[in-house]
């Protein structure tokens, strides 16, 4: 059973600066605790405030490590920073797999930055599906900044676009990675590229080829956005600055064009759907539902019943 809360308190304490509210909440949206709307309201007038950014790419080409760089460079600005670092499952526990917060210990002492390793549970797309709920938490205790990387899962990396204000798409070279990935959704979603180990050889063709595939993606109507390039050697923080200087860019395009609203509006939209949806299973699986969705599922695959017919009943 889960342990009681107070609400309002925690909610309290985390908006004076506390850790361990701020952690608390946050394992309450993990593991679903049965306040969990009620810390939704307490927190949604605080909301709205943060600059979200996602970081994505196929695995190994440093988004730890980018992470990490970027959380120095936004903290040298007096920015402070929150991260949500997703990782694969442990198949044991189900817990985080790899432990991002081990990377960035370095920060471990810093009252201006927060990390917290989320596991997918199963959950595909590269993030888990408590993450929207947990990037409003984390918006809510007061970042200016919340970087969200995403587990590595490769070309299926796409739902990170639906939840970051900006969203920077890793690539390395040398990695088979640079034409591969103009077939990839994953390549659709970014905002700003970066190809990180760029003292590779091969860094400069990567660069071209990504800067051939944007101009080709570019349909030539005025103020539309063109996404840059940025080559940089994260590990000894080469290029960070002008990775904080895209993102920044990007930002003042979408407050001129109004985009930053019409991407929160979409990214409430699909919070709200995946709610719902979730309820509405949550209806039929209970032991005393009315309508049992193995029996609906019985009915079609005799043809006893329509799969539109069924999705009503669902419905109701």
């Amino acid at each position: 059973m889960p342990r009681e809360i107070d609400v309002p308190q925690l909610v309290a304490q985390m908006r004076d600066g506390s850790r361990r509210a701020l952690a608390r909440l946050l394992t309450c949206v993990e593991n679903g605790h049965p306040k969990l709307a009620e810390i939704g309201a307490a927190i949604a007038p605080y909301t709205g405030r943060a600059q979200i950014v996602g970081l994505t790419g196929p695995p190994g080409v440093g988004k730890s490590t980018s992470t990490n760089a970027l959380v120095e460079a936004y903290r040298k600005d007096g920015r402070t920073v929150g991260v949500l670092a997703v990782d694969p499952s442990s198949p044991f526990s189900g817990g985080a797999l790899l432990g991002d917060r081990i990377r960035m210990v370095g920060h471990s002492g810093d009252e201006g930055v927060f990390v917290r390793s989320m596991a997918t549970r199963g959950h595909l797309g590269g993030l888990a599906a408590a993450a929207p709920a947990a990037l409003r938490v984390l918006d809510a205790a007061g970042f200016d900044i919340v970087l969200v990387e995403t587990v590595g899962v490769g070309q299926s990396e796409v739902h990170i676009a639906g939840l970051a204000d900006t969203t920077i798409v890793l690539l390395a070279p040398g990695a088979g990675d640079s034409i591969q990935a103009a077939k990839a959704g994953v390549l659709e979603v970014g905002d700003l590229f970066v190809v990180n180990k760029a003292d590779r050889d091969g860094a400069p063709a990567t660069v071209r080829d990504l800067r051939h595939m944007i101009s080709l993606g570019m349909s030539g109507e005025p103020g539309e956005w063109r996404p840059e390039v940025v080559s940089t050697v994260a590990e000894k923080a080469q290029g960070v600055e002008d990775v904080v200087a895209a993102v920044e860019a990007h930002r003042a395009w979408m407050l001129e064009h109004d985009e930053l609203s019409v991407r929160r509006r979409r990214r409430a939209a699909g919070e709200i759907e995946e709610l719902a949806v979730r309820r509405l299973r949550e209806r039929w699986e209970r032991p005393n539902a009315e309508v049992k969705l193995d029996d609906l599922a019985e009915a079609v695959a005799r043809g006893v019943l329509d799969p539109y017919a069924a999705a009503q009943a669902v419905a109701g």
